[in-house]
C-alpha cells in the first residue's frame, strides 16, 4: 500500500471519546491515538494511550507493522506490508508478510472509555506478535515530552496490566498474551506532519511501558481501558457494538446507499453530557457549541427518528439560558460557557420548530422550552449582550468592535476577520423565522398577548427588511446593512432568507437569490464564503493560524451550506433533478478524508481539498435533513411535515 498520510479513520464512544488515526496507521496529528478519553464526557479529552508499536515474529524473521514520522525519516515502514484498509465493521487493517496474514481490527465500546483491539492470522505456523503500548497522558490539544516525572511502574496480574504515569488516573490493559516484560523506554521525536502544516507544536515523545508477546495461533485481543476488563468479553463487546451499529443503518430514514453511510455518520456526535444528550461540532477538537448542536439537531436526531435525544438536548440548552441567550460552546475544562453569539439562540426556535413538526409533542415545548422562548423574546426587545437589541425599524442589530457573533466567528488575536457589526442578513432571517415560529407556538398555548406582540414584530421586521435589503446593483440581497456601511459582499448567509420556513421574501426575489447564490457560489464540496471575484478572496486555506484563519470565511468552502441550498433551490425549482446531483456528489468524497464523515470546510478552488476538521456534525446532518426532507423523498417529509404543521 502506498504511503496514504490524508485519510483517516474515526471510531467515537459516545461521551466525547474517540480512537483515530490515517489508514496506514501513522499519527498525523497530536489529536490521533488509539484512546483519547472523556475523563469529563463530553470534554476532559486526554490522549492516553497513542498507539501500538507492533512487530510480527515468524521464527527469527521480524517484521514492524507500524508507521512513524521522525525527523527525516520514515521507520519503520510498516505501510509496505498493508494489502488492505477496510471500515465495515469497524476499522481494519490487513498486512501481507511472507505467506502469514495478520488482520487487525479496532473499535470502542459505546459508553466507556474503552478501546478494543484485535489481532488475527492465517497462512502459516510460528507465528508470534510483540505489541508495545505507547503513552501519551495528555491534553488531547498538547503534546508530552520526556521527563522525569512520569511514574514508570506497571501493575500486573493474570491478564491485566496498569500504568498510572501522572497522579491517579490508571489506564488498564486486558490481554490474552502469553508474556509481559515491563521495558520502560522513551520513544523520541515523533512528528506529526498535519500539526507542521498548521502551525502548530508537531513534536512528541512518547513512553512505552512494557512488551505484551502473543502466540498468532489464537486472536490476539487488548482491551484498553479507565477500567479494569476482563479479556474474555471481547467477542461480546465485539457482538455488542456490531449490532448497535446495524440497527442504527437499518433504522436510517430512507434506503438509499448515501442516506444510509449519513445515518451511520450522525450517530458518532450524539454523545452524553451528565443525564442528557448534547452534540459534539467536530472531531477532533471541537466539543459541543450551541450554534453547531440546534443547526444539526434536524438532522442527527429528528431525521433519525432520535427524538428522545432531542428532547434531552433542547431541555438541557433551555436549561442554560441567559440574559435571552443560548451558550456559543461549553469549555473544555468546565468553566462558565461562553454566550457570545447572536445566532445560536434564534437556531433554537428552529429546532425546537423542527422538533415540533416530527413529533407533535406540545405538551414538552410547552412546560421545558416555551418560558425560555419568551424570556429570549423579552431580552431581544430590551437588550441583551453585545449590542444584540431590536432596532426602531424592527431588525435585529447587534455586535460591538472586537467581538465575532455571527457563524462567520474567525478571530486572530484582536483581529475580527468577518466583523459583520450592523444588521447581518442571515440573522434577519432567523429573527424574523422565530419571531413566526413563536407566533405559531403562543397561539397553539392560547398565550394572545405574545401572539399579537410578535405577529406585529414580524410584519415590521419584514417590511423593513424588503425595503432595506435588496441590493439592486446585484439583484440579490446585502449580507449587513447599518454597519460601517451597507457591505455588499457577495456571500452565502442569504440563502437562509430563501431556506429557512418562514421567509420574508416574494417568489421572485427567493428565486434570484438562489440564482445568484448558484452561479457565483456553489461547488461540489459546498458554498463559498465569498465570491471569488472580490479582492479578499482567498482560494486556499493553508498554513499556519493567520494565514488559515484569515482564509476561514473569505472564500473556503462550507459543506453544511449545501443543505440550505438545496432546500432553497427546491423551493424555487421544485422538482429539479440537479439537487439531486448536487448531493450525490458528496458520496465519494465519503470515501476520502475523514472515511465515512463530511469534512469540516474545503478550498475554494479546484479541486476543492478536504480541510478543517476531518469530520464535522452540521456537515453531515445538514445533508441528511436535505436529503429526506428535500431531495429524496420531499413528498413523503412534507406530508409527515403538513401533519403536525405549526398554525
Amino acid at each position: 500500500m502506498n504511503l496514504n498520510r490524508r485519510d483517516e479513520w474515526l471510531e467515537t464512544n459516545g461521551l466525547g471519546g474517540f480512537a483515530s488515526s490515517t489508514i496506514v496507521g501513522m499519527n498525523t496529528r497530536r489529536y490521533h491515538g488509539l484512546l483519547t478519553a472523556a475523563t469529563k464526557p463530553p470534554v476532559g479529552r486526554q490522549v492516553l494511550l497513542s498507539k501500538f508499536e507492533e512487530t510480527v515474529v515468524i521464527g527469527d524473521r521480524r517484521y514492524a507493522l507500524s508507521t512513524n514520522q521522525y525527523p527525516g525519516a520514515v521507520h519503520p515502514r510498516g505501510f509496505e506490508w498493508m494489502s488492505e484498509f477496510r471500515r465495515d465493521p469497524f476499522p481494519t487493517f490487513v498486512f501481507q508478510v511472507e505467506d502469514v496474514t495478520v488482520e487487525k481490527s479496532v473499535f470502542m465500546v459505546h459508553g466507556e472509555n474503552t478501546v478494543v483491539v484485535e489481532y488475527a492470522s492465517s497462512g502459516g505456523a510460528d507465528v508470534a506478535l510483540e505489541i508495545r503500548p505507547l503513552i501519551a497522558f495528555r491534553d488531547y490539544h498538547g503534546t508530552t515530552h520526556r521527563n522525569d516525572g512520569l511514574n514508570a511502574e506497571v501493575k500486573t496480574s493474570k491478564g491485566l496490566a496498569s500504568v498510572a504515569p501522572y497522579g491517579d488516573l490508571e489506564l488498564f490493559f486486558a490481554h490474552n498474551a502469553k508474556g509481559l516484560e515491563v521495558s520502560g523506554d522513551w520513544y523520541n521525536n515523533f512528528e506529526y506532519e498535519l500539526e507542521r502544516e498548521r502551525g502548530l507544536d508537531f513534536q512528541e515523545d512518547l513512553f512505552q511501558p512494557f512488551v505484551l508477546r502473543f502466540d498468532l495461533a489464537r486472536r490476539a485481543s487488548v482491551i484498553v481501558s479507565l477500567e479494569p476488563r476482563d479479556v474474555k468479553t471481547v467477542a461480546a463487546l465485539r457482538k455488542r457494538e456490531v449490532g448497535r451499529r446495524a440497527a442504527i443503518v437499518a433504522a436510517a430514514p430512507r434506503k438509499e446507499p448515501l442516506v444510509e453511510a449519513l445515518t451511520a455518520a450522525a450517530d458518532q456526535y450524539i454523545v452524553r453530557r451528565g443525564d442528557l444528550h448534547t452534540v459534539v461540532a467536530g472531531y477532533h477538537w471541537f466539543g459541543d457549541w450551541g450554534r453547531d448542536t440546534m443547526i444539526a439537531l434536524p438532522g442527527l436526531t429528528l431525521v433519525t427518528g432520535r427524538h428522545d435525544v432531542a428532547r434531552g438536548i433542547l431541555k438541557a440548552f433551555a436549561a442554560s439560558i441567559d440574559q435571552g441567550m443560548l451558550p456559543n460552546r461549553f469549555p473544555d475544562s468546565g468553566e462558565t460557557p461562553e454566550y457570545n453569539t447572536v445566532d445560536a439562540t434564534l437556531w433554537f426556535f428552529e429546532a425546537i420548530r423542527s422538533f415540533l413538526a416530527y413529533t407533535g409533542d406540545d405538551k414538552f415545548v410547552r412546560r421545558w422550552l416555551y418560558p425560555g422562548l419568551k424570556e429570549i423574546i423579552d431580552w431581544h426587545v430590551k437588550g441583551t449582550r453585545y449590542g444584540i437589541h431590536v432596532a426602531e425599524d424592527g431588525l435585529l442589530a447587534c455586535g460591538e468592535p472586537g467581538v465575532q457573533l455571527t457563524w462567520m466567528d474567525a478571530k486572530v488575536g484582536d483581529w475580527v476577520v468577518t466583523p459583520r457589526i450592523g444588521k447581518p442578513v442571515e440573522i434577519q432571517a432567523l429573527w424574523y423565522n422565530a419571531l413566526r415560529v413563536m407566533e405559531d407556538l403562543s397561539r397553539r398555548f392560547k398565550d394572545s398577548k405574545m401572539t399579537k406582540m410578535v405577529s406585529g414584530m414580524a410584519d415590521k421586521a419584514r417590511a423593513s427588511f424588503l425595503v432595506r435589503f435588496w441590493n439592486h446593483d446585484y439583484g440579490c440581497l446585502y449580507d449587513v446593512i447599518d454597519g460601517p456601511g451597507d457591505d455588499g459582499s457577495l456571500r452565502p448567509n442569504q440563502i437562509f432568507a430563501v431556506s429557512l420556513t418562514h421567509s420574508m421574501l416574494d417568489d421572485a426575489r427567493a428565486k434570484q437569490v438562489v440564482s445568484v447564490v448558484e452561479s457565483e457560489l456553489v461547488t461540489p464540496m459546498g458554498l463559498r464564503t465569498l465570491s471569488q471575484f472580490d479582492p479578499r478572496y482567498r482560494a486556499t486555506y493553508e498554513g499556519g493560524v493567520l494565514d488559515r484563519d484569515s482564509a476561514y470565511h473569505q472564500g473556503t468552502v462550507w459543506p453544511w451550506l449545501m443543505g440550505p441550498f438545496l432546500t432553497a433551490y427546491l423551493k424555487v425549482n421544485a422538482g429539479d433533478r440537479k439537487a439531486e446531483l448536487l448531493l450525490n456528489g458528496f458520496a465519494q468524497h465519503l470515501n476520502e478524508a475523514g472515511l465515512g464523515h463530511v469534512s469540516e470546510i474545503a478550498d475554494a478552488s479546484a479541486p476543492h481539498a478536504p480541510r478543517g476538521c476531518m469530520a464535522q456534525a452540521w456537515s453531515v446532518a445538514e445533508l441528511l435533513r436535505a436529503a429526506v426532507e428535500d431531495v429524496y423523498a420531499a413528498g413523503n417529509v412534507a406530508k409527515v411535515g403538513s401533519q403536525f404543521r405549526l398554525g
